[in-house]
C-alpha cells in the first residue's frame, strides 16, 4: 500500500504571484515591481567555467544532446514524486523515470506533514527567489528537501551546489514565515542504479 502523506500548508497570502520568465539565459521572478534572479541561475554562474571546459572536451551537440536529456529526465522524475506526494496516481509511465522514481521511493516515504510542494519562494535579504521542491518534515525535522537525478553515483564534496540552494530556499523560508528549519536534505537518484540521500543541519 502506498503510503498516504499528510499536508499542513503555510498561508499562501505571503508567497509571491508570480511565474518567472528567463532574460539571457537568467530565469527572473518579478515581485511588487522589482526582477529577483532566481538562485539556480545565480549557482549556474558560479560552475560555469568547469560546464564551458566539458562542452569543449565532448563537442556542442553531445554536451547539447545529454544536457537535454538530463532535463527531461530530472523533470519526469520531479513529476513522478510530485504526484506521490501528492497522493495522486503516476501519469508517467517511461521507463527511465519510472526506474528512479522506485529507487528513491524510500527516502521518500520519510516526508510527512508537507507545508510547500514545487513552490516559489523569495527573499528581499538575499535579493533572490526560486521554486523549492519540497518543505515538509523529514525524519520528524522540519526541512528543505531536493530532489536530483544524476547518470551516476555522487559524493557529497561534488554536490556543494544542492546545498547553496537548499541553504537558500531555507533562509528565504524563515524570512516569510519566521520559523526555523533544521535541516537540508537532497535525495538523489542515480541511472547506475544507486539512490542516495544527503542530509546536512542547518546552521
Amino acid at each position: 500500500m502506498p503510503k498516504e502523506f499528510k499536508f499542513n500548508k503555510v498561508d499562501p497570502k505571503v508567497l509571491p504571484d508570480t511565474k518567472g520568465k528567463n532574460i539571457d539565459g537568467i530565469r527572473f521572478y518579478e515581485i511588487d515591481g522589482k526582477s529577483y534572479p532566481s538562485v539556480t541561475s545565480v549557482l549556474s554562474l558560479l560552475k560555469k567555467d568547469s560546464l564551458q571546459e566539458w562542452r569543449n572536451k565532448v563537442g556542442e551537440s553531445v554536451a547539447n544532446w545529454e544536457m537535454g536529456r538530463a532535463a527531461r529526465r530530472g523533470k519526469a522524475m520531479h513529476t513522478l514524486v510530485e504526484q506521490y506526494l501528492q497522493n495522486q496516481t503516476p501519469s508517467i509511465r517511461d521507463v527511465l523515470p519510472l526506474g528512479l522514481f522506485k529507487l528513491i521511493r524510500p527516502y521518500v516515504d520519510q516526508i510527512d506533514n508537507i507545508k510547500m510542494l514545487e513552490t516559489i519562494m523569495y527573499s528581499k535579504k538575499l535579493t533572490l527567489a526560486g521554486q523549492v521542491d519540497c518543505i515538509a518534515e523529514y525524519n520528524g525535522k522540519l526541512s528543505v528537501i531536493d530532489f536530483k537525478s544524476a547518470n551516476k553515483e555522487r559524493e557529497e564534496g561534488w554536490i556543494e551546489n544542492y546545498f547553496l540552494q537548499t541553504t537558500a530556499y531555507a533562509m528565504m523560508y524563515e524570512e516569510l514565515y519566521g520559523e526555523k528549519i533544521d535541516q537540508l536534505v537532497v535525495i538523489l537518484a542515480c541511472e547506475d542504479g544507486i539512490a542516495q540521500c544527503f542530509i546536512k543541519n542547518k546552521a
